[in-house]
This record gives structure tokens, C-alpha cells and sequence, in this order.
């Protein structure tokens, strides 16, 4: 990855563990100016290296307490450009992935319960023209959720 060099990877570790931290404590632990870092995460941010900035929602905090993967058969692969637009309406679709494996498309979603779950797989997902079938996984626990690691070389 030549887009970045350490100074940018350090920059990088300090803001994915705090991204509310000032530019000014940022510039300390780096030893550079706060100018400096705003340069930095900006040319990293127009190279795409930093692609969003925001909040994280805690979904069971807002009602959402089932977690639910899916992986959904679709009639032929194609058709993945014509359900992806259907599956951007379900506002509790939070990922989609094209895949190989089993699964045409694998999906997350948040649901209230298992009711609703339901709901939004019989009256919703499986009504899509072109989803053949699904098969539904529920996260029991949430063990392990980061970012990937930022390596200085």
C-alpha cells in the first residue's frame, strides 16, 4: 500500500480508536502540527483511504435487539443488480454482500424480534423478484467487532 506512509498509519491507529479525538492531541502523539494532520486525513480521505466519519448506534439501544445474517439464493447471479435497489428500501438491511460460496448475496439485518424477522423475510426479502430462496442465521453475540489493524512497517 505505497498511497500511505507511517506517519499516516499512526495518524490512522490514534483516529479508528477515538474519531471524536482533537487534531491538536493527535498532532502530540504524532510529533507534527495540527496543520499537519488535517492535511493528512484529508489527502486520506480524498485517496480513499478513509472512506466515512460518524457514530456508531448501539441497534438494541434504539429497539432492534435480533441480529440476523442471510444468505439469499437468487435465480441466476445476474440478477444481483436488480435486487440489491429492492433490498435498499428494507431500511433494516445494514450490508449486502455478493458472494461465492452457497449464497448468491449474504445479508445483515436488524430486526426487533423474532416477529418482525419474520415479517421483513416472508412479506419483504422473499417477495423480491428473482430471491429463490434464503437461509437465516441470528447472532447470538456480538464477540468481536473492529477495524482492520493498522500495520507501521
Amino acid at each position: 500500500m505505497d498511497k500511505i506512509d507511517n506517519l499516516d498509519r499512526k495518524i490512522l491507529e490514534i483516529i479508528v480508536r477515538n474519531a471524536r479525538i482533537p487534531s491538536k492531541d493527535v498532532a502530540i502523539e504524532c510529533g507534527v502540527s495540527r496543520a499537519a494532520i488535517h492535511q493528512r486525513i484529508q489527502r486520506m480521505v480524498d485517496l480513499n483511504v478513509i472512506t466515512g466519519s460518524g457514530y456508531h448506534i448501539n441497534p438494541k439501544e434504539l429497539g432492534y435487539r435480533t441480529c440476523t445474517y442471510i444468505g439469499v439464493n437468487l435465480e441466476r447471479g445476474a440478477m444481483y443488480r436488480d435486487v440489491v435497489p429492492q433490498l435498499e428500501k428494507i431500511p433494516e438491511v445494514v450490508e449486502c454482500h455478493f458472494t461465492t460460496g452457497p449464497y448468491t448475496m449474504l445479508i445483515k439485518l436488524y430486526a426487533r424480534d423474532n416477529e418482525h424477522l419474520m415479517e421483513l423475510l416472508n412479506d419483504k426479502i422473499q417477495m423480491i423478484p428473482g430471491v429463490n430462496g434464503t437461509e437465516t442465521l441470528i447472532s447470538l453475540d456480538d464477540s468481536i467487532n473492529r477495524q482492520i489493524p493498522i500495520v507501521c512497517e
